[in-house]
């Protein structure tokens, strides 16, 4: 007798209604798994690799009914199976055989290894903006019924315009965007993402669409809709399975409509350790040296964008919050720490970064993170906090090292006073990583050369790698890393910076022994980077 299938519409049954079963056990007993596999007549696998997994199959089914059922259709030996944890489910593995049209061969594995395989094969689907607004034909972006949703994997129960936002923002994560950039001009919406530092435009939504794109992203990030003539910031999270995606949004008024940035910040991928950042050997021994300084000031350093903030963060991990009180000021919060105060800068009710820094002294800190030093009182406060037994670690906005301590002097800091607290200076930058999969090997060009300075007579003659490009990156480069330059503060450089009558050059002779260039010569000769990139950020 033919077996009807299930209509599109129709309700599959739920887990809990077929099992009576109000949960499952914290851990599982994989012997006890084994065991039950056998006696069924079944396989049993406790892990699920990649080669099983198979997008096709779950085009017509939920991520929500897979999740709460615990199923997943696979390919193995060239059959398609059903991964479950329970082999009693058989009303819910008829109705997945029936919506697939295949007999489906069950396997049993743990039920936490088949969670893990749902959102592993749900994020590898080929769902991307523009295959869904070559599909959308003529459907109004207010049409179709809303479901607010922020797992970003739920994209079928969704209206249109948020069906959209949700495959934008799933692509950018895919493709490790930092940033994603809506564009309104008069006659076209403009997409673009920020990958490792570049922007690449994507498909155009229409420009019909873009009054309610804009909208949907004020809802998400809470923020005003009706708004419009005044730029405005909000914040939102949304969820790829099992991993949360902070959002800063922020909104301007512009001549043709709103343009919208939205800052991804992947907590699972931005905290990184300190070894991971691209730091040499002989830097990362003594900036962890400088981290167990029990008072001073660390500086970090760089332009906008060169992952500062970051390395800040690295360092906090690398301290026993158990032991010490770790306070935090920052502008805004883009990572929360556990076991570290943080305190969101507000200026619009007066708590600034001087402020905030100068109630936080009152809180027996150890050790205090100013998100940026911008301006004298905090430095002043910051210099204050170092000379009464604090170690202060901040940031600022200077092309090395050495314009740090200028800028501090600038700024009104007696000479005496910064000689007495700095205890280091970490400069740094980001370059793109080579794609190993394309790169090929070339001679550095001796012209190019001389933008190096010195540092670059190290590569004259010598073998390099350069970018190519392949469908595994983006035009050859693939992943980031830094480039670091640290002004050792020893008893030599602390008098000429107490002496007040120092300059760049001087400065950098006695506390710098390899400069960003060097550091980014090292990298091209161990085929981390490119001598172009090198040339970008450091020349």
């Amino acid at each position: 007798m033919k077996k009807d299938r299930p209509k599109k519409n129709e309700q599959p049954p739920s887990a809990a209604e077929q099992t009576g079963r109000a949960g499952e056990p914290a851990e599982e007993d994989l012997e006890e798994l084994r065991r039950t596999a056998a006696e069924y007549g079944i396989d049993f696998i406790t892990a699920v690799p990649d080669e099983m997994l198979n997008a096709d199959l779950v085009a017509r089914l939920s991520v929500d009914w897979a999740r709460a059922n615990c199923l997943l259709p696979v390919q193995a030996g060239g059959e398609t199976c059903v991964l479950t944890s329970d082999p009693t489910q058989v009303a819910q593995q008829e109705y997945l055989s029936l919506l697939i049209g295949r007999e489906l061969r069950p396997i049993m594995a743990p039920r936490k290894a088949i969670l893990r395989g749902i959102e592993r094969c749900y994020y590898s689907r080929d769902d991307s903006p523009g295959n869904f607004l070559a599909g959308m034909g003529d459907i109004s972006a207010a049409e179709g019924r809303t479901v607010r949703t922020d797992d970003l994997l739920r994209v079928a129960e969704a209206a249109p315009v948020t069906q959209l936002v949700n495959l934008i923002l799933l692509e950018a994560v895919k493709n490790r965007a930092s940033d994603i950039h809506f564009e309104p001009f008069e006659s076209r919406l403009r997409v673009r993402y920020r990958i490792d530092g570049v922007l690449y435009e994507q498909t155009s939504p229409p420009r019909r669409m873009a009054e309610a794109l804009v909208s949907r992203l004020k809802v998400m990030a809470r923020m005003d809709i009706a708004e419009k003539r005044l730029p405005q910031d909000g914040m939102a999270r949304v969820r790829v399975g099992e991993r949360e995606i902070d959002i800063r949004v922020s909104t301007v008024p512009a001549a043709e409509g709103e343009r919208v940035v939205l800052r991804l910040l992947d907590r699972d991928s931005a905290l990184l350790s300190l070894d991971e950042l691209g730091l040499s050997a002989r830097l990362l021994a003594q900036w962890n040296v400088l981290l167990k300084e029990s008072n001073g000031i660390l500086i970090v350093c760089g332009p906008t964008g060169s992952g500062k903030t970051t390395t800040l963060y690295s360092a906090l991990t690398k301290l026993d919050a158990s032991r010490k009180n770790i306070l935090t000021i920052e502008d805004p919060i883009e990572y929360q720490l556990p076991d570290i105060g943080q305190i969101q800068v507000k200026p619009k009710i007066g708590l600034t970064f001087a402020g905030g820094l100068r109630h936080l002294l009152r809180q027996d800190p150890d050790i205090i993170l100013v998100g940026e030093t911008r301006d004298l009182e905090t430095a002043e406060i910051a210099v204050r906090a170092a000379l009464t037994g604090h170690l202060v670690l901040t940031t600022l906005h200077t092309n090395d090292a050495v314009g740090s301590v200028l800028r501090l002097m600038d700024m009104g800091i007696e000479p005496f006073l910064l000689a007495s607290c700095l205890r280091g200076v970490l400069a740094q930058r980001l370059v793109r990583r080579l794609c190993p999969a394309c790169c090929r090997e070339s001679r550095a060009d001796a012209g190019r050369l001389a933008a190096l300075g010195p540092a670059g007579l190290r590569l004259e003659g010598k073998p390099v790698r350069e970018a190519v490009g392949c469908s595994l990156c983006k035009e050859g480069y693939s992943g980031r890393t830094g480039l670091f330059e640290l002004l050792e503060i020893d008893a030599r450089t602390a008098e000429a910076i107490g002496a007040g009558a120092v300059d760049r050059r001087s400065l950098r002779e006695v506390g710098v022994r390899e400069t960003l260039a060097d550091d980014g010569v090292d990298k091209v000769l161990a085929g981390v980077t490119s001598l172009a990139e090198v040339i970008g950020v450091t020349a």
